[in-house]
């Protein structure tokens, strides 16, 4: 019982360390989750910071992966493209909703809004070196108006949409619609991520999202 127990404190102590070392000056520590990425069955250590650093939209967040090799923790990707900023919510606030370990899959979920809400969960798969962008689900709307929900597989390259019309009182809700389109050829990763907009038109219902 004490050996254990003097493991798990030296692990700890280990990773606390790492931590230190690593954490950007200033930040704090949003959430912290585990799980294996890579393959190799050792888990890494997701974390989310809340930096010091602000643009107009809030505290720019840090996304670090961390991986032990050699009984040494060290980065193995980190990003301050793939999570939004603090205020980037509107009137719902903070963005940020969760990191999850999913099978080997990275994802993370940001939502915000107000009466006119939006909520997305990007899917990361460490391929080819670094962390590819390889499923993107949304959905936008309001209740009691219309939702619409958009699924994109950017491995396979098909795009998967829908919009449910609650109310059909109001001309501009449109109408209820679905549309299936296939779009390849998008590199998208976490140092990528949100540096540029890119705006997708589906050419039946041009319906647009932008990614």
């Amino acid at each position: 019982m004490k050996m254990t127990l003097s493991l798990v404190l030296i692990v700890f102590s280990t990773f606390c360390f790492a931590q230190k070392e690593f954490q950007p000056a200033g930040s704090e520590i949003i959430e912290t989750v585990d799980g294996d990425l890579d393959g190799d069955k050792i888990p890494e250590k997701v974390i989310i910071y809340n930096t010091k650093d602000t643009t107009d939209m809030g505290n720019i967040r840090e996304i670090q992966i961390l991986k032990k090799v050699n009984g040494k923790w060290t980065v193995l990707e980190k990003s301050r493209n793939a999570v939004l900023e603090s205020r980037h919510g509107g009137m719902m606030g903070d963005p940020y909703q969760s990191t999850e370990i999913k099978k080997g899959i990275l994802e993370i979920t940001q939502a915000g809004g107000s009466s006119w809400k939006w909520g997305y969960t990007d899917k990361y798969r460490f391929q080819n070196g670094n962390f590819e962008l390889i499923g993107h689900s949304l959905s936008y709307g309001r209740p009691g108006d219309y939702w619409s929900d958009i699924d994109f597989n950017l491995s396979t390259g098909q795009i998967v949409y829908s919009k449910e019309v609650e109310s059909k009182d109001n001309p501009d809700n449109g109408k209820s619609e679905k549309e299936t389109f296939i779009k390849k050829g998008m590199k998208i990763n976490l140092q990528n991520r949100n540096k540029e907009d890119r705006k997708i038109i589906l050419p039946k219902t041009k319906a647009e999202f932008h990614l």
